[in-house]
């Protein structure tokens, strides 16, 4: 059975992307910071029938990356890792004249350090499968949107190096994934005045490209979930 690493994956599009692995039988290491919420995600899927191992903790610690690997190894290997948590920098967001540097440093070190650490432990699984690499960016990355600067250049260096990583990884598929508006805590977060009422829920806006991505045969590139046949 293929087994998945989905970080951030208590809320949001990671548990929706989880679930929808779940679905189609992959085995499944969920990361996440809150444990209660991971473990009531990890119990939903196990109900499922597939193999389950919730591990909370925070992709900035070395040891709890480890863990995700070693995790993985034990169910029998790693064809997918989907870099999914993330942070905002500043909650709400706030123009980069006001944006707090600390908030600006752990943006850059979840969003796009800690991604690149993961990858590096889980390469030797991923060889050894000719696996993938899912790493969830943001229109923030390469669009100016007032506020979003911290994020956004997280987001833009976390596409930059996923585009050198399948340069220097041609054996693997390494895949940087806009996914759209959706209907998330972490925009509610962002932007608490904004109704997002109207914005679509992750299972609806782009889980179904990604199942088309991960299930198909493109190669490693940039997208974004119009350009994966989803909603945006």
């Amino acid at each position: 059975m293929a087994v998945a690493v989905v970080t951030g994956a208590s809320r949001g599009l990671g548990r929706a992307l989880a679930r929808a692995l779940a679905a189609k039988g992959w085995s499944l290491v969920l990361d996440a910071r809150g444990a209660e919420a991971l473990g009531e995600v990890a119990v939903e899927l196990s109900a499922l029938g597939v193999a389950v191992v919730a591990l909370p903790g925070d992709v900035t610690d070395a040891a709890h990356r480890a863990e995700l690997v070693a995790a993985a190894e034990g169910l029998g290997g790693l064809e997918l890792l989907v870099n999914n948590a993330s942070v905002l920098g500043a909650e709400p967001l706030v123009t980069l004249a006001e944006q707090p540097l600390d908030g600006f440093r752990a943006a850059l070190e979840v969003n796009t350090v800690a991604p690149l650490a993961l990858a590096q432990a889980a390469l030797p699984l991923l060889r050894a499968s000719g696996g993938a690499l899912l790493n969830i960016s943001s229109d923030a990355a390469v669009e100016a949107y007032e506020t979003w600067g911290g994020y956004g250049a997280s987001k833009a260096a976390l596409d930059h190096w996923s585009a050198v990583l399948a340069a220097e990884e041609p054996a693997l598929r390494v895949w940087s994934v806009d996914p759209g508006d959706m209907r998330t805590a972490m925009y509610a977060a962002a932007v608490p005045t904004d109704d997002d009422s109207g914005r679509p829920l992750p299972e609806q806006a782009a889980v179904p490209a990604l199942l088309a991505l991960i299930g198909g045969t493109r190669g490693s590139g940039r997208y974004t979930v119009t350009e994966l046949g989803g909603e945006r």
